[in-house]
């Protein structure tokens, strides 16, 4: 099923020869052809755009990626330098909780 071959492209054309008449196919042909055309430019413009939103989305994640990649590593360089701990900033921004004691 889906496949059309000669036959029934014949069948086909001879169904609408006889219900369109012969004055009417070819200006029903080209109205069939050019709305084709226009489903196909109307899918591959939303496919681009579907691809382009993909890819910027992508660039997005690399630049964070490589900004908290950068920040590790200067973390890592000041620790190095400096032989004091530095704080994790890649945890959630929540404030810490301190415990006093009475």
């Amino acid at each position: 099923m889906g496949n059309i071959g000669f036959p029934e492209m014949v069948l086909i054309f001879v169904v609408a020869l006889l219900v369109f008449g012969p004055k009417r196919l070819p200006e029903l042909g080209r109205s069939l052809g050019r709305g084709l055309s226009e489903f196909r430019r109307a899918s591959s413009d939303l496919k681009n755009s579907i691809e382009r939103e993909i890819d910027a989305a992508e660039i997005e994640q690399s630049i964070a990626d490589t900004k908290k990649a950068t920040e590790r590593a200067k973390d890592e360089l000041k620790q190095s330098i400096t032989g004091t701990p530095v704080a994790d900033t890649s945890a959630a921004d929540t404030p810490k909780e301190t415990v006093e004691s009475k």
